[in-house]
């Protein structure tokens, strides 16, 4: 059925606690002991979604203090390895961001989710792992903004997943 929510392979356990942000992981088993694959792309989405992409030199650091600019190790000469890509979001960045409107000298926030997202779900296109995708961002509360991402696979019925980027670390501001 167009527009059904399709639950991935694995679970994203997040904790948004500055310092200690984490990602835990489980993958789901069927009954006979095998790994359940049947939602593959929308698992290699969320872990794009989910890994830290290498930050530009350019790029503002969410920790003043720091020069670590993330990425994964993986990503090193992937492509000539396995025909793969730097795979991860820029959405770290925005950990201790404000949630800017357009008006902002810096720009609307929800356009730089938005655009995070697009850079990391592009290589699937790119590699006609997918056909196409849409990307929605909302902000739902103060410290809060949702995006919704369709992501479409020509006649088959497209994935919906719905990803949320808190910011707790302003809850004292």
């Amino acid at each position: 059925m167009a527009g059904e929510i399709n639950v991935p392979d694995i679970r994203l356990v997040q904790n948004n606690v500055f310092p200690k942000y984490s990602v835990t992981v489980d993958w789901s088993l069927l009954p006979n002991g095998t790994l359940d694959d049947r939602q593959a792309l929308a698992t290699a989405v969320i872990v794009a979604l989910g890994t830290d992409a290498l930050a530009d030199k350019d790029d503002i650091l969410p920790d003043p203090d720091s020069t670590n600019r993330c990425g994964w190790w993986g990503d090193l000469d992937a492509e000539l390895i396995w025909k793969g890509w730097p795979i991860g979001s820029k959405l770290w960045l925005l950990r201790r961001a404000k949630i800017n409107s357009a008006a902002s000298r810096e720009g609307a926030t929800l356009v730089l989710v938005e655009e995070y997202i697009r850079d990391a779900i592009q290589p699937f296109v790119d590699r006609r792992i997918c056909t196409g995708f849409d990307v929605w961002a909302t902000r739902v509360d103060k410290q809060r903004i949702d995006a919704l991402i369709r992501i479409y696979r020509g006649p088959e019925r497209e994935i919906e997943l719905r990803y949320a980027v808190l910011w707790d670390a302003l809850a004292g501001s």
